[in-house]
């Protein structure tokens, strides 16, 4: 079995596209461009976070525990997770959802007080 596609490029981090395609049974080629699915575009940590939600059925407590993080954590990254496939909420402006999620990747220690101030700027 071979890497999984990169959905994002690692140099300028823009969406990547598949142009081969090949079987490892019979060996038949085909080359074009094909658009890799949504959910292939997410980063890995948004990709276990599906997983772990998807294994808890959606119960957010349960989120909870299996990733150690707090409630308002686990909101936003299934925020997060909802962004990047398309679905954008209209629930709190962006500035404010963008912020709120700022603050708790700081009091999660997943980002420093200086990046913290650099993004809250803008």
């Amino acid at each position: 079995m071979g890497r999984e596609a990169l959905g994002k490029c690692p140099v300028c981090n823009n969406e990547t596209t598949i142009t081969r395609i090949t079987c490892e049974k019979c060996n038949t080629t085909i080359e074009g461009r094909f658009d890799l699915c949504k959910f292939c575009r997410l980063t890995p940590e948004q990709k276990l976070f599906v997983d772990v939600f998807i294994k808890c059925r959606g119960n957010i407590k349960e989120v909870e525990k299996e990733l150690g993080v707090s409630y308002p954590t686990v909101k936003n990254k299934l925020e997060d997770v909802a962004n990047a496939l398309g679905h954008k909420s209209e629930e709190a402006p962006v500035e404010e959802t963008n912020r709120k999620e700022i603050l708790d990747k700081l009091y999660e220690g997943e980002i420093s007080v200086d990046e913290a101030l650099e993004l809250l700027k803008g």
